[in-house]
């Protein structure tokens, strides 16, 4: 490239030259894009994190459905229930669980658990569904005690809850994410 044939005739101070027009260019060109910080003000000036704790997270039925809301209140309000909800998230799980890694025997050593979910944003006011989409997670995990190898059926069980958890925790993860971003334009 052309500066860097010029740097060998100009030395240095030609390249940190190079590199701060480079740089002044690229922010240039970034402001204008409408690129924000996720966690900077929202479109109103309020602070994210406060508009955050204003989503009252509804219940999802079953164990990995209760994971999913307790992580989804940590957060979005730090640990608490929402103080004056503007906003209420609906989410619809789905847990499915499909056998992994078959032996030639036909023996599952391993499984997958997924978990779909659905998810509204609703404005309490008007009922309205202000955003919606979908996520997804999986987390595998091994199976030792229905294969013969020296374990047990309370390791499975085990093995199984702590996939649920950790595929609870990043579906969290996601929704979380996915409804900052949308707060960080709208609110």
């Amino acid at each position: 490239m052309w500066w860097l044939e010029r740097s060998k005739i100009g030395g240095r101070p030609f390249k940190a030259a190079a590199a701060l027009v480079m740089a002044g260019l690229f922010g240039i060109g970034a402001g204008g894009c409408g690129f924000h910080p996720l966690y900077g003000p929202t479109a109103s000036g309020a602070d994210l994190s406060q508009v955050m704790k204003t989503v009252a997270v509804a219940t999802i039925p079953s164990r990995p459905g209760q994971r999913l809301r307790n992580e989804l209140i940590c957060g979005t309000t730090g640990g608490g229930e929402a103080l004056s909800p503007v906003y209420r998230l609906d989410v619809v799980l789905r847990e499915t669980t499909r056998n992994a890694l078959v032996t030639q025997a036909g023996l599952s050593t391993g499984a997958v658990v997924q978990l779909d979910a659905e998810f509204r944003l609703v404005r309490i006011k008007d009922n309205a569904v202000v955003f919606k989409g979908y996520g997804t997670a999986q987390a595998p995990y091994d199976l030792v005690g229905t294969t013969g190898i020296a374990g047990s059926t309370y390791s499975d069980v085990r093995a199984g809850i702590n996939a649920e958890d950790r595929a609870a925790r990043s579906l969290a993860d996601t929704i979380k994410t996915r409804l900052a971003a949308y707060l960080s334009g709208a609110a």
